[in-house]
């Protein structure tokens, strides 16, 4: 089993900032792509950015340019940076990993339990 922990959402302002944290652990011979997805009332989940082992990034549309995304390997940790948050962020925001298994070499595909992230108007 791999365990993703989210921390760092919360309320802010438009225009503010927020930086996302999300720490894997468990059964985790290989973190492969970690990324973060987000849900808004009556919508459903979306990509927000991804990223590769190796670093290569992937950001929807309406976040690049304002959101950041980052890994820290040595740590299982995936980061993103948000800035000029407006309302329309606002969402759950979830984190994801797909890695390899040490107990058994399967592919897994991890969520957290998602934070929130409300930006007031």
């Amino acid at each position: 089993q791999v365990q993703l922990v989210e921390s760092g959402g919360g309320l802010v302002q438009a225009g503010g900032s927020l930086r996302l944290s999300c720490t894997a652990s468990g059964s985790i011979f290989r973190l492969n792509a970690m990324g973060w997805y987000r849900q808004a009332p009556g919508k459903q989940r979306g990509l927000v950015a991804s990223i590769t082992s190796s670093g290569l990034t992937n950001y929807a549309v309406s976040v690049k340019g304002r959101f950041t995304i980052s890994r820290d390997n040595a740590k299982n940790t995936v980061y993103l940076q948000m800035y000029s948050l407006k309302p329309e962020d606002t969402a759950v925001y979830y984190c994801n990993a797909q890695s390899v298994s040490s107990t058994d070499y399967a592919a897994r595909d991890s969520w957290g339990q998602g934070t929130q992230v409300t930006v007031s108007s």
